[in-house]
């Protein structure tokens, strides 16, 4: 499977947001019972199919992120990306990416003269720059505290 990438669009928001609600509440319901699998009526056809328990989740997430407006991507996990595309996840310029690739601060591999990251060392790096500014911050958080700078 390629990547996955589609816009969403005002209307696209509007039917998210009205369904959003929904879909939340059948999601925990779901997720609380034992079933592997969930059934889903498809209302114009009649028809009925049988999603893994995980792709409602998935599903349930979609919809959010759709309602808050934003872009959707969907991109296996064992897929090797561009840096441009790296950069963008990460939010940072194409060559600031090259340098943290050329210090191996993340791993990469050379198609040809292409620079190639694995998806997944790029959600590693992000969840670990996440908690390295989560301590960052609680640091920050406690001095501010201990030198009673007014913060409540």
């Amino acid at each position: 499977m390629e990547a996955l990438v589609k816009r969403t669009t005002k209307e696209d928001q509007e039917i998210a947001i009205s369904s959003l609600k929904g879909i939340q509440v059948i999601s925990k319901k779901v997720k609380s019972s034992k079933a592997k699998a969930v059934k889903i009526k498809v209302q114009e056809s009649e028809e009925i199919i049988i999603i893994p328990k995980k792709a409602l989740t998935l599903l349930s997430a979609i919809i959010q992120i759709m309602a808050e407006g934003k872009t959707i991507s969907v991109i296996p996990s064992n897929s090797e990306i561009s840096t441009q595309q790296a950069a963008e996840m990460l939010n940072v310029s194409r060559p600031h990416l090259i340098k943290l690739l050329e210090r191996k601060i993340i791993p990469f591999k050379k198609v040809g003269s292409h620079r190639r990251v694995l998806l997944k060392d790029i959600m590693d790096y992000k969840k670990q720059l996440a908690k390295e500014r989560e301590t960052q911050l609680e640091f920050l958080a406690n001095q501010a505290q201990s030198l009673n700078l007014g913060y409540e």
